[in-house]
Order: C-alpha cells, then sequence, then structure tokens
C-alpha cells in the first residue's frame, strides 16, 4: 500500500470534504496609494506565471500612475477574469510585495484549509478548467467574475493528504522540467554546429558555387478559396498547409491538417510534393518542407528546385540552409497593408550557396541527427516532454479525485 493510500484510509476513509473555491479565498484590495514604497508592477503570464512587467516582452509599457495598481503580496493570487480561458492565472512566488494592473483580481487562500500547491495543481486540473469554462460569462470576451469561484467545489482533503498528493506531482512537473533543461540545451548545441557547417566563408569557388535564389527555384505564392464556396471545403482530398500546421506539427509536412477539394487546384495552382515553402507575409520566415502535392495560404510562398538543378542540389541541404534565408527576411521586410512582407523579386536574389553534393550530403547527416532530437515530434525530446505532460495530466487528474463524504 502506498504512503498516499495509507493516509486516505487513515484520515478521510469515508470520503472527502467537498468546499467552494470561494470559501477558501479571500480577495484583497489594497491600493498602491495606500503604500507608496511598492513600485515593482507583475504581469500574468500564460507560461511563465507572475513575471515583473519588464521581464514579461519587450517595451511593456504600464501606466507611468499607478496608484490604483492592486497590491498582491507573496503567495497571493493575480488572475484577469477578462483573460482566464488563456490560463492568466498565477501566485506571487518572489519574497517582497508587488503591484498588479487594475483589471487583476487578487486573492489569498486560506492555508488552514488548503495547501498552496495543492490549491495550484487542483485550479489547473481538467475538472476545474472545465467548469471555468462552463461557468463563464458569454460574451466577445467571457468573464469569469469573482463571485463564480463560489459556484465551483473541489475536494479539500486532509493537509497530510494533499501534501503528499503535491509531492507526488511535483516529481512529475520536475522531470518535465529536466527534459526542458535538456531540450534547451541541445538546441543550443544544434545552432551552434548547425551556424558552422552551414559558413562558406573562405570556401573557393570550387568548394561552393552562390546562385540566386531566383535561379535555383520556381517560386508561387499560395492562395485561400473562398468559403463562400462550401464544395472548396467539405470531404477534400488535397492537403492545404498554413504556417499553424508547421508550428503544431513540425517542419516536415507529410499530411493534411485541412482539405479541401480538387477544384481549388484547378491553373495548374497546385504545389508539387518535396518542395520548400517559407512565410513571406505577416510571420515572416518560418519554413518547412512538404513531402506531398499540397496548397498553402496567400502568406506562404513556395519554393520547388528547378529542373537543371535536381541533380546539383540536395533538398535537405536547402531546407536547412533556409534558417539563413529566414534570418535574411526577417531584416528584409516592408510594408504591405500594415503587413509585414517580403517581395518576390527581392526574394530571388538573395545568394544561397551550392557546396559540392558529397558536402551537402555530410552536412544533412549532421544536422539529421540533431534536428530530430530537438524537434521530431514523434520521437525526439519534444515527444518525450509531450509523453510526460500527458502521463502528468493524467495522475493529476486521478490523485484530485476523491469520493465525497456524506453529510
Amino acid at each position: 500500500m502506498s504512503m498516499l493510500e495509507e493516509l486516505i484510509n487513515k484520515l478521510c476513509p469515508n470520503g472527502v470534504q467537498y468546499l467552494s473555491i470561494g470559501s477558501l479565498i479571500t480577495r484583497a484590495r489594497e491600493r498602491a496609494k495606500d503604500n507608496n514604497d511598492i513600485k515593482q508592477v507583475y504581469v500574468v503570464s500564460n507560461n511563465s506565471g507572475m513575471v515583473k512587467a519588464e521581464d514579461f516582452r519587450e517595451n511593456t509599457i504600464h501606466s507611468e500612475d499607478t496608484s490604483n495598481y492592486t497590491v498582491i503580496h507573496p503567495n497571493m493570487y493575480a488572475y484577469n477574469p477578462s483573460r482566464l480561458n488563456i490560463g492568466s492565472i498565477a501566485m506571487l512566488k518572489d519574497k517582497t510585495p508587488g503591484l498588479v494592473s487594475p483589471m487583476y483580481v487578487v486573492f489569498s487562500i486560506d492555508e488552514s484549509k488548503i495547501s498552496k500547491k495543492y490549491f495550484e495543481y487542483t485550479i489547473k486540473s481538467s475538472f476545474v478548467r472545465n467548469k471555468i469554462d462552463a461557468l463563464k460569462e458569454e460574451g466577445a470576451r467571457f468573464r469569469f467574475d469573482f463571485i463564480r469561484w463560489g459556484w465551483i467545489e473541489i475536494p479539500v482533503p486532509p493537509l497530510p493528504v494533499q501534501r503528499e498528493i503535491v509531492s507526488i506531482l511535483d516529481n512529475f512537473t520536475e522531470l518535465t522540467a529536466e527534459l526542458t533543461a535538456e531540450l534547451t540545451a541541445r538546441k543550443k548545441q544544434y545552432e551552434y554546429y548547425r551556424n558552422i557547417l552551414l559558413n562558406f566563408d573562405g570556401k573557393t569557388d570550387a568548394e561552393v558555387k552562390w546562385v540566386k535564389l531566383g535561379e535555383i527555384f520556381e517560386m508561387r505564392n499560395g492562395y485561400t478559396p473562398s468559403k463562400r464556396l462550401s464544395e472548396y471545403w467539405e470531404n477534400g482530398t488535397v492537403p492545404w498547409f498554413r504556417m499553424e500546421d508547421i508550428r503544431a506539427n513540425g517542419r516536415i509536412l507529410s499530411s493534411a491538417m485541412q482539405n479541401i477539394t480538387p477544384q481549388a487546384v484547378k491553373g495548374g495552382r497546385l504545389f508539387p510534393a518535396n518542395s520548400l515553402i517559407i512565410s513571406t507575409t505577416a510571420t515572416i520566415g518560418e519554413h518547412a518542407l512538404i513531402t506531398v502535392n499540397a496548397l498553402t495560404n496567400q502568406q506562404i510562398t513556395c519554393l520547388t528546385i528547378k529542373r537543371e538543378y535536381k541533380d546539383s542540389l540536395n533538398l535537405k541541404y536547402a531546407f536547412y540552409y533556409f534558417f539563413k534565408l529566414g534570418e535574411w527576411c526577417k531584416s528584409n521586410v516592408s510594408k504591405g497593408g500594415g503587413l509585414p512582407i517580403i517581395n518576390t523579386d527581392k526574394l530571388k536574389k538573395f545568394s544561397f550557396p551550392i557546396p559540392l553534393l558529397e558536402e551537402q550530403e555530410r552536412i544533412v547527416s549532421i544536422l539529421d541527427r540533431f534536428d530530430a532530437l530537438c524537434n521530431d515530434l514523434t520521437s525526439g525530446l519534444p515527444a518525450e516532454i509531450e509523453a510526460r505532460r500527458k502521463q502528468y495530466e493524467y495522475y493529476r487528474d486521478k490523485l484530485l479525485t476523491f469520493k465525497e463524504a456524506k453529510a
């Protein structure tokens, strides 16, 4: 029998008391004007928790007059009632008090009944998140006012049981943190070797041939069929890739994330398999390799190797070198309709190096190993991190499920 089972059998054998979250928390309304010594402003980040405003995003701007800001003390929580759906709730873990925007709600918890870490795990559980979603005030941007916490009941076992659950879940999060740190280190290593391998300074003309991008590739822009034409969108068979698909599914795309019918490819607009795509509008410079006949939306340019270069250019080598093209694109943008864009004529003039085919293959063999480790969503570190995350979420929800004690 595990320690957790022993504690449950000993301290709550007949079930666990369920209490409303509202009964466990107390709203704080202290304003900065009542404490002029507090100057540090915090924001709540979906991914990083509560962070200093200046560390959250470059050029973060908050009001110079913070007298109406709300004071948040260590171990208090803050959230934006209009953005709770994206996870903007966090505890101040720093040891000194700070300020948050007046649009945030700040509250403390009753630590005589519920521990900080147990509370944190519980409010992130699937059960509570689903309750928040069901109880939110509908609108263009939904609200979850402070009073609504009183409508959600959660299991509150004795504190020793809470501490044991926290200990188990901490082990999961620590393992994920270790894997994430390893992934960060591997990505730096990958970038270091990629920069060395793709640096051709000092190479002779016999070793590297420099050619304009437009000489090597046929370039065409994508497009999006009108949604008024339902036949383009229903029961489709042609892959249509967007930049969201690259972010969600890796940078080598072989299956459709979204489908449209063959009518959308009339006029020769279908891009051939084994082409490279790069975003040239809005989110500039993100690129991928497509291995199936496909379409892209209008923010993406497709590059297909011209026939005369097929025997001298390894597509995978070009795929890896496109990280330099992406960097070049970001520093050579112009504005079009308010959005950053890369003019296709300018893109064609990008100087592209073609080393000997044997050297291209050597570079690819090395970078393939790093790329799989750092980016492969099925076998690399990202896959292991995702598996650990799912395992953690499964056990978190399981450990936070109790039989309710009868009144």
